[in-house]
């Protein structure tokens, strides 16, 4: 028997979830909810709204993009950057439970750290001298 949808639910993506936790999407405003990694792909899903969230499958990402701080031992946020709808960031309690989880199935070369402060930092004065020199 097929299972009626009512107005305004959500069909999930996957059919076996690998972990939920509590989460927030930092897309537009902040919004406070559960993330779901499954084996079909990655999901958010607003507390208040129900029509408020974001599935994007697994053959949809394109990189995972950790920041890390103290040496590996505080991750405070990571973002999804898609194929074709740009860059999602997350941050949530558990972020290392959440990046094992994805690393199931994205690979390794396609997770990678973010900048630091003090990267951003020098490449925009070596290209600021770069500049310089070129006029």
């Amino acid at each position: 028997m097929p299972r009626e949808i009512t107005p305004g639910a959500v069909t999930s993506l996957n059919s076996k979830v690998d972990l939920v936790c509590d989460a927030t999407a930092y897309h537009n405003l902040n919004s406070y909810g559960k993330i779901m990694v499954g084996n079909h792909g990655f999901e958010f899903y607003n507390d208040r709204n129900v029509r408020d969230y974001i599935q994007i499958p697994w053959e949809e990402v394109d990189y995972v993009i950790a920041s890390v701080m103290f040496g590996g031992k505080l991750i405070p946020r990571y973002a999804l950057r898609t194929r074709k709808n740009g860059t999602y960031t997350f941050s949530s309690k558990k972020p290392k439970e959440v990046l094992r989880a994805i690393n199931k199935y994205v690979a390794d070369d396609h997770m990678v750290r973010s900048l630091s402060f003090f990267q951003v930092a020098k490449r925009n004065w070596t290209n600021r001298f770069k500049k310089l020199k070129g006029n």
